[in-house]
Protein backbone atom coordinates (compact mmCIF):
# COMPACT_ATOMS: atom_id res chain seq x y z
CA UNK A 1 0.00 0.00 0.00
CA UNK A 2 1.11 3.57 -0.65
CA UNK A 3 0.43 5.33 2.62
CA UNK A 4 0.12 9.11 2.28
CA UNK A 5 -1.33 11.94 4.31
CA UNK A 6 -2.23 15.60 3.80
CA UNK A 7 0.01 18.16 5.52
CA UNK A 8 0.24 21.85 6.39
CA UNK A 9 2.27 23.04 3.44
CA UNK A 10 4.69 25.94 3.76
CA UNK A 11 4.52 27.97 0.57
CA UNK A 12 4.87 31.47 -0.91
CA UNK A 13 2.01 33.98 -1.09
CA UNK A 14 0.54 34.04 -4.58
CA UNK A 15 2.12 37.38 -5.48
CA UNK A 16 5.64 36.20 -4.51
CA UNK A 17 5.65 32.70 -5.98
CA UNK A 18 7.71 33.51 -9.08
CA UNK A 19 10.35 35.30 -6.98
CA UNK A 20 10.66 32.45 -4.47
CA UNK A 21 10.54 29.21 -6.47
CA UNK A 22 13.62 27.79 -8.18
CA UNK A 23 15.03 24.89 -10.11
CA UNK A 24 16.06 21.83 -8.01
CA UNK A 25 19.39 22.04 -6.17
CA UNK A 26 21.02 19.30 -8.25
CA UNK A 27 20.41 20.57 -11.80
CA UNK A 28 22.73 23.58 -11.59
CA UNK A 29 26.07 24.44 -10.05
CA UNK A 30 26.85 27.09 -7.44
CA UNK A 31 27.79 29.76 -9.97
CA UNK A 32 24.62 29.22 -12.00
CA UNK A 33 22.55 29.46 -8.80
CA UNK A 34 24.40 32.62 -7.78
CA UNK A 35 23.59 34.18 -11.14
CA UNK A 36 19.91 33.13 -11.10
CA UNK A 37 19.47 34.50 -7.56
CA UNK A 38 21.29 37.77 -8.26
CA UNK A 39 19.37 40.75 -6.90
CA UNK A 40 16.61 38.50 -5.50
CA UNK A 41 16.79 38.02 -1.72
CA UNK A 42 13.56 35.96 -1.90
CA UNK A 43 15.06 33.24 -4.13
CA UNK A 44 14.88 29.73 -2.68
CA UNK A 45 18.50 29.24 -3.79
CA UNK A 46 19.45 31.05 -0.54
CA UNK A 47 18.06 27.96 1.23
CA UNK A 48 18.78 25.06 -1.16
CA UNK A 49 22.13 26.35 -2.55
CA UNK A 50 23.23 28.29 0.55
CA UNK A 51 26.86 28.44 -0.55
CA UNK A 52 25.75 31.40 -2.72
CA UNK A 53 25.42 33.40 0.54
CA UNK A 54 29.24 33.27 0.86
CA UNK A 55 32.28 34.15 -1.22
CA UNK A 56 32.62 32.17 -4.49
CA UNK A 57 34.63 29.02 -3.89
CA UNK A 58 33.20 28.42 -0.38
CA UNK A 59 32.87 24.67 0.28
CA UNK A 60 29.18 23.83 0.00
CA UNK A 61 29.63 21.18 2.72
CA UNK A 62 31.01 23.63 5.30
CA UNK A 63 28.86 23.59 8.50
CA UNK A 64 28.35 27.37 8.22
CA UNK A 65 26.79 26.83 4.77
CA UNK A 66 24.19 24.41 6.15
CA UNK A 67 23.55 26.81 9.06
CA UNK A 68 22.93 29.59 6.54
CA UNK A 69 20.22 27.45 4.90
CA UNK A 70 18.39 27.17 8.22
CA UNK A 71 18.81 30.89 8.98
CA UNK A 72 17.31 31.77 5.62
CA UNK A 73 14.45 29.28 5.96
CA UNK A 74 13.58 30.97 9.29
CA UNK A 75 13.97 34.44 7.76
CA UNK A 76 11.72 33.59 4.80
CA UNK A 77 8.97 32.56 7.23
CA UNK A 78 9.44 35.59 9.51
CA UNK A 79 9.26 37.92 6.49
CA UNK A 80 6.12 36.24 5.13
CA UNK A 81 7.87 35.02 1.96
CA UNK A 82 6.89 31.49 3.02
CA UNK A 83 3.65 30.95 4.95
CA UNK A 84 2.31 27.73 6.48
CA UNK A 85 -1.23 26.61 5.66
CA UNK A 86 -3.23 26.40 8.92
CA UNK A 87 -4.90 23.09 7.98
CA UNK A 88 -3.62 19.85 6.44
CA UNK A 89 -4.18 19.78 2.67
CA UNK A 90 -3.25 17.96 -0.49
CA UNK A 91 -2.19 19.85 -3.60
CA UNK A 92 -2.25 19.09 -7.33
CA UNK A 93 0.76 20.26 -9.30
CA UNK A 94 0.68 20.49 -13.11
CA UNK A 95 3.67 20.98 -15.37
CA UNK A 96 3.36 21.92 -19.02
CA UNK A 97 6.11 21.40 -21.60
CA UNK A 98 5.76 21.54 -25.39
CA UNK A 99 1.97 21.71 -25.11
CA UNK A 100 1.78 18.56 -22.95
CA UNK A 101 0.64 18.68 -19.30
CA UNK A 102 1.25 16.17 -16.51
CA UNK A 103 -0.62 16.29 -13.19
CA UNK A 104 0.72 15.04 -9.84
CA UNK A 105 -0.48 14.91 -6.24
CA UNK A 106 1.67 16.72 -3.66
CA UNK A 107 1.58 14.38 -0.65
CA UNK A 108 3.41 13.43 2.53
CA UNK A 109 4.71 9.90 1.83
CA UNK A 110 5.35 7.37 4.61
CA UNK A 111 8.98 6.79 5.65
CA UNK A 112 8.19 3.14 6.49
CA UNK A 113 7.14 2.51 2.88
CA UNK A 114 10.63 3.56 1.78
CA UNK A 115 12.43 1.58 4.49
CA UNK A 116 10.49 -1.59 3.66
CA UNK A 117 10.82 -1.30 -0.13
CA UNK A 118 7.26 -0.35 -1.07
CA UNK A 119 8.68 2.88 -2.47
CA UNK A 120 10.77 1.28 -5.18
CA UNK A 121 14.02 2.54 -6.60
CA UNK A 122 15.79 1.80 -9.87
CA UNK A 123 19.12 3.57 -9.22
CA UNK A 124 22.00 3.16 -6.80
CA UNK A 125 22.64 6.07 -4.45
CA UNK A 126 25.95 7.47 -3.26
CA UNK A 127 26.45 7.76 0.48
CA UNK A 128 28.16 11.18 0.26
CA UNK A 129 25.21 12.64 -1.65
CA UNK A 130 22.74 11.10 0.80
CA UNK A 131 24.69 12.56 3.72
CA UNK A 132 24.67 16.03 2.17
CA UNK A 133 20.87 16.00 1.80
CA UNK A 134 20.41 14.46 5.27
CA UNK A 135 22.31 17.40 6.79
CA UNK A 136 20.06 19.78 4.85
CA UNK A 137 16.87 18.05 6.05
CA UNK A 138 18.13 17.85 9.65
CA UNK A 139 19.17 21.48 10.00
CA UNK A 140 15.98 22.85 8.41
CA UNK A 141 13.79 20.22 10.09
CA UNK A 142 11.92 20.18 6.80
CA UNK A 143 11.80 18.64 3.34
CA UNK A 144 12.39 21.83 1.40
CA UNK A 145 12.40 20.04 -1.98
CA UNK A 146 10.06 17.25 -3.09
CA UNK A 147 10.91 13.89 -4.60
CA UNK A 148 9.31 12.76 -7.86
CA UNK A 149 7.21 9.57 -7.74
CA UNK A 150 5.24 7.61 -10.32
CA UNK A 151 2.37 5.26 -9.50
CA UNK A 152 0.21 2.89 -11.59
CA UNK A 153 -2.72 4.73 -13.18
CA UNK A 154 -5.85 4.86 -11.04
CA UNK A 155 -9.24 5.98 -12.41
CA UNK A 156 -10.52 7.43 -9.11
CA UNK A 157 -7.41 9.60 -8.73
CA UNK A 158 -7.64 10.62 -12.41
CA UNK A 159 -11.22 11.70 -11.72
CA UNK A 160 -10.05 13.83 -8.78
CA UNK A 161 -7.40 15.44 -10.99
CA UNK A 162 -10.09 16.33 -13.54
CA UNK A 163 -12.42 17.70 -10.86
CA UNK A 164 -9.85 19.80 -9.00
CA UNK A 165 -8.12 21.22 -12.08
CA UNK A 166 -11.46 22.44 -13.47
CA UNK A 167 -11.36 24.98 -10.62
CA UNK A 168 -9.25 28.08 -10.06
CA UNK A 169 -5.53 27.40 -9.40
CA UNK A 170 -3.58 28.97 -6.56
CA UNK A 171 -0.48 29.50 -8.73
CA UNK A 172 -0.19 29.61 -12.51
CA UNK A 173 2.98 30.87 -14.16
CA UNK A 174 5.56 30.14 -16.83
CA UNK A 175 9.13 29.77 -15.54
CA UNK A 176 12.12 31.37 -17.32
CA UNK A 177 12.80 28.06 -19.14
CA UNK A 178 9.37 28.27 -20.80
CA UNK A 179 7.72 25.46 -18.81
CA UNK A 180 4.36 26.10 -17.19
CA UNK A 181 3.70 25.40 -13.49
CA UNK A 182 0.21 25.38 -11.95
CA UNK A 183 -0.85 24.44 -8.41
CA UNK A 184 -4.30 23.79 -6.92
CA UNK A 185 -4.97 23.53 -3.17
CA UNK A 186 -7.34 20.75 -2.04
CA UNK A 187 -9.21 21.76 1.14
CA UNK A 188 -12.42 19.68 0.89
CA UNK A 189 -12.30 17.11 3.76
CA UNK A 190 -14.24 14.49 1.75
CA UNK A 191 -11.88 14.80 -1.19
CA UNK A 192 -8.86 14.61 1.13
CA UNK A 193 -10.27 11.43 2.71
CA UNK A 194 -10.88 9.86 -0.72
CA UNK A 195 -7.32 10.64 -1.88
CA UNK A 196 -5.82 9.04 1.27
CA UNK A 197 -8.02 5.94 0.90
CA UNK A 198 -7.38 5.56 -2.84
CA UNK A 199 -3.60 5.78 -2.49
CA UNK A 200 -3.81 3.10 0.23
CA UNK A 201 -5.04 0.69 -2.50
CA UNK A 202 -1.94 1.31 -4.65
CA UNK A 203 0.75 -1.30 -3.88
CA UNK A 204 3.86 0.73 -4.74
CA UNK A 205 5.34 4.10 -5.53
CA UNK A 206 8.27 4.26 -7.96
CA UNK A 207 10.98 6.90 -7.59
CA UNK A 208 11.19 8.58 -10.97
CA UNK A 209 13.67 11.30 -9.99
CA UNK A 210 15.30 12.20 -6.68
CA UNK A 211 16.80 8.94 -5.37
CA UNK A 212 19.21 10.81 -3.06
CA UNK A 213 16.48 13.11 -1.74
CA UNK A 214 14.22 10.10 -1.09
CA UNK A 215 16.95 8.24 0.78
CA UNK A 216 17.92 11.31 2.82
CA UNK A 217 14.33 12.20 3.74
CA UNK A 218 13.48 8.64 4.78
CA UNK A 219 16.73 8.14 6.72
CA UNK A 220 16.26 11.37 8.70
CA UNK A 221 12.66 10.36 9.49
CA UNK A 222 13.87 6.94 10.65
CA UNK A 223 16.64 8.56 12.70
CA UNK A 224 14.09 10.82 14.46
CA UNK A 225 11.90 7.81 15.20
CA UNK A 226 14.80 5.91 16.79
CA UNK A 227 15.86 8.94 18.85
CA UNK A 228 12.39 9.67 20.22
CA UNK A 229 11.56 7.57 23.32
CA UNK A 230 7.95 8.81 23.11
CA UNK A 231 7.54 7.91 19.42
CA UNK A 232 3.90 7.15 18.51
CA UNK A 233 4.05 6.83 14.71
CA UNK A 234 1.84 9.85 14.16
CA UNK A 235 4.63 12.44 14.17
CA UNK A 236 5.14 14.53 11.06
CA UNK A 237 8.74 13.25 10.71
CA UNK A 238 7.28 9.85 9.76
CA UNK A 239 6.46 11.38 6.37
CA UNK A 240 8.37 13.18 3.63
CA UNK A 241 7.48 15.45 0.72
CA UNK A 242 6.70 13.90 -2.68
CA UNK A 243 4.86 14.71 -5.88
CA UNK A 244 3.25 11.53 -7.22
CA UNK A 245 2.25 11.31 -10.90
CA UNK A 246 0.21 8.63 -12.66
CA UNK A 247 2.77 6.69 -14.73
CA UNK A 248 1.04 7.42 -18.06
CA UNK A 249 1.46 11.17 -17.48
CA UNK A 250 5.23 11.01 -17.42
CA UNK A 251 7.58 11.54 -20.30
CA UNK A 252 11.03 9.96 -20.07
CA UNK A 253 13.42 11.55 -22.54
CA UNK A 254 16.69 10.33 -24.00
CA UNK A 255 19.98 10.51 -22.09
CA UNK A 256 22.88 10.54 -24.51
CA UNK A 257 26.65 9.97 -24.47
CA UNK A 258 29.69 11.84 -25.78
CA UNK A 259 33.21 10.33 -25.72
CA UNK A 260 36.55 12.16 -25.89
CA UNK A 261 38.53 9.69 -28.03
CA UNK A 262 38.16 6.52 -30.09
CA UNK A 263 40.53 4.45 -27.94
CA UNK A 264 43.28 4.47 -30.58
CA UNK A 265 40.96 3.65 -33.51
CA UNK A 266 40.62 5.73 -36.67
CA UNK A 267 36.99 6.61 -37.52
CA UNK A 268 37.11 3.87 -40.22
CA UNK A 269 38.41 1.24 -37.80
CA UNK A 270 35.82 2.27 -35.21
CA UNK A 271 32.95 1.94 -37.72
CA UNK A 272 34.30 -1.42 -38.85
CA UNK A 273 34.22 -2.71 -35.27
CA UNK A 274 30.72 -1.27 -34.69
CA UNK A 275 29.48 -3.10 -37.80
CA UNK A 276 30.14 -6.49 -36.18
CA UNK A 277 27.10 -6.05 -33.92
CA UNK A 278 25.12 -3.30 -35.67
CA UNK A 279 23.72 -2.61 -39.11
CA UNK A 280 25.41 0.70 -39.92
CA UNK A 281 23.82 3.17 -42.32
CA UNK A 282 25.43 6.52 -43.13
CA UNK A 283 22.74 9.22 -42.97
CA UNK A 284 24.88 12.28 -43.73
CA UNK A 285 25.02 15.80 -42.32
CA UNK A 286 21.37 15.99 -41.18
CA UNK A 287 20.75 15.21 -37.51
CA UNK A 288 19.42 11.68 -37.09
CA UNK A 289 17.23 10.71 -34.12
CA UNK A 290 16.80 7.05 -33.07
CA UNK A 291 13.30 5.93 -34.11
CA UNK A 292 12.75 2.74 -32.09
CA UNK A 293 14.20 0.44 -29.45
CA UNK A 294 17.64 -0.96 -30.43
CA UNK A 295 18.20 1.83 -32.97
CA UNK A 296 20.95 4.35 -32.16
CA UNK A 297 22.30 7.55 -33.69
CA UNK A 298 26.07 7.95 -33.97
CA UNK A 299 27.76 11.26 -34.80
CA UNK A 300 31.36 10.86 -35.93
CA UNK A 301 33.72 12.84 -38.14
CA UNK A 302 31.03 15.26 -39.38
CA UNK A 303 28.43 12.59 -40.26
CA UNK A 304 25.41 10.98 -38.64
CA UNK A 305 24.92 7.22 -38.77
CA UNK A 306 21.96 4.98 -37.96
CA UNK A 307 23.01 1.92 -35.96
CA UNK A 308 20.56 -0.95 -35.54
CA UNK A 309 21.55 -3.71 -33.12
CA UNK A 310 21.63 -7.12 -34.79
CA UNK A 311 19.40 -9.92 -33.41
CA UNK A 312 21.19 -11.79 -30.65
CA UNK A 313 22.97 -8.70 -29.32
CA UNK A 314 20.14 -7.92 -26.85
CA UNK A 315 17.78 -9.92 -24.65
CA UNK A 316 14.22 -8.64 -24.74
CA UNK A 317 13.22 -11.15 -22.02
CA UNK A 318 15.64 -9.63 -19.50
CA UNK A 319 14.72 -6.31 -17.77
CA UNK A 320 18.32 -5.08 -18.04
CA UNK A 321 19.34 -6.87 -21.27
CA UNK A 322 16.51 -5.20 -23.21
CA UNK A 323 17.79 -1.69 -22.42
CA UNK A 324 19.61 0.19 -25.15
CA UNK A 325 21.88 1.67 -22.50
CA UNK A 326 23.02 -1.93 -21.77
CA UNK A 327 23.51 -2.77 -25.45
CA UNK A 328 25.54 0.38 -26.16
CA UNK A 329 27.51 0.20 -22.88
CA UNK A 330 28.56 -3.39 -23.54
CA UNK A 331 29.08 -3.49 -27.30
CA UNK A 332 30.40 0.02 -28.01
CA UNK A 333 31.60 1.76 -24.86
CA UNK A 334 33.16 -1.29 -23.20
CA UNK A 335 34.18 -3.60 -26.06
CA UNK A 336 35.43 -0.96 -28.52
CA UNK A 337 36.22 2.15 -26.46
CA UNK A 338 37.42 0.48 -23.25
CA UNK A 339 35.04 2.42 -20.98
CA UNK A 340 33.97 0.09 -18.18
CA UNK A 341 32.80 2.44 -15.40
CA UNK A 342 30.27 5.01 -16.55
CA UNK A 343 30.25 6.65 -13.11
CA UNK A 344 33.93 7.50 -12.90
CA UNK A 345 35.54 7.37 -16.38
CA UNK A 346 36.59 10.91 -17.35
CA UNK A 347 36.56 10.05 -21.08
CA UNK A 348 32.75 10.02 -21.20
CA UNK A 349 30.12 12.64 -20.52
CA UNK A 350 26.30 12.55 -20.57
CA UNK A 351 23.89 14.97 -22.19
CA UNK A 352 20.20 15.11 -21.29
CA UNK A 353 17.91 14.95 -24.31
CA UNK A 354 16.35 18.27 -23.31
CA UNK A 355 19.43 19.90 -24.84
CA UNK A 356 18.69 18.36 -28.23
CA UNK A 357 20.90 16.32 -30.54
CA UNK A 358 22.42 19.53 -31.90
CA UNK A 359 24.29 19.77 -28.58
CA UNK A 360 25.92 16.39 -29.30
CA UNK A 361 26.98 17.57 -32.75
CA UNK A 362 28.32 20.85 -31.31
CA UNK A 363 30.50 19.08 -28.75
CA UNK A 364 32.02 16.79 -31.38
CA UNK A 365 32.47 19.53 -33.99
CA UNK A 366 34.25 21.72 -31.40
CA UNK A 367 36.92 19.03 -31.04
CA UNK A 368 36.12 18.53 -27.36
CA UNK A 369 34.64 15.08 -28.08
CA UNK A 370 35.42 12.47 -30.75
CA UNK A 371 31.99 10.88 -31.08
CA UNK A 372 28.42 11.08 -29.80
CA UNK A 373 25.82 8.38 -29.32
CA UNK A 374 22.10 9.11 -29.03
CA UNK A 375 19.78 6.50 -27.50
CA UNK A 376 16.08 5.80 -27.81
CA UNK A 377 14.52 6.74 -24.43
CA UNK A 378 13.50 4.12 -21.89
CA UNK A 379 9.81 3.84 -21.07
CA UNK A 380 8.01 4.09 -17.72
CA UNK A 381 7.05 0.43 -18.27
CA UNK A 382 10.73 -0.56 -18.42
CA UNK A 383 11.51 1.48 -15.29
CA UNK A 384 8.64 -0.15 -13.34
CA UNK A 385 9.67 -3.61 -14.57
CA UNK A 386 13.25 -3.05 -13.39
CA UNK A 387 12.10 -1.78 -9.98
CA UNK A 388 9.59 -4.64 -9.58
CA UNK A 389 12.22 -7.28 -10.37
CA UNK A 390 14.66 -5.76 -7.87
CA UNK A 391 17.10 -4.73 -10.58
CA UNK A 392 19.05 -1.48 -10.81
CA UNK A 393 19.21 0.69 -13.93
CA UNK A 394 22.67 1.18 -15.43
CA UNK A 395 24.04 4.67 -14.65
CA UNK A 396 22.74 7.68 -16.60
CA UNK A 397 19.72 5.96 -18.13
CA UNK A 398 16.71 8.12 -17.33
CA UNK A 399 16.09 11.82 -17.77
CA UNK A 400 12.74 13.26 -16.70
CA UNK A 401 11.61 16.65 -17.93
CA UNK A 402 10.26 19.04 -16.85
CA UNK A 403 11.89 19.02 -13.42
CA UNK A 404 9.79 19.80 -10.37
CA UNK A 405 10.01 23.44 -9.30
CA UNK A 406 11.29 23.76 -5.73
CA UNK A 407 9.55 25.99 -3.19
CA UNK A 408 5.95 25.62 -4.37
CA UNK A 409 5.19 23.57 -1.22
CA UNK A 410 7.53 22.67 1.66
CA UNK A 411 6.92 20.02 4.35
CA UNK A 412 7.98 20.67 7.97
CA UNK A 413 8.92 17.67 10.10
CA UNK A 414 7.53 19.04 13.36
CA UNK A 415 4.02 20.15 12.48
Amino acid sequence: MAKVKPFKGVRPPKELVEQVVSRPYDVLNSEEARKEAEGNEKSLYHIIKPEINFEPGTDEHDPKVYASAAENFKKFQENGWLVQDPEEKYYIYAQTMDGRTQYGFVVAAWVEDYMEGRIKKHELTRRDKEEDRMKHVRINNANVEPVFFAFPDDEVLEGIIRKVTAGEPEYDFVAPDGFGHTLWVISDPELIKTITEEFAKIPNFYIADGHHRSAAAALVGDEKRRNNPNHTGNEEYNYFLAVAFPASHLNVIDYNRVVRDLNGNTPEQFLEKVAKNFDVEKVGKEIYKPNKLHNFALYLDGNWYSLTAKPGTYNDQDPIGVLDVTVSSDLILRDILGITDLRSDKRIDFVGGIRGLGELQRRVDSGEMAMALALYPVTMGQIINIADTGNIMPPKTTWFEPKLRSGLVIHKLDD
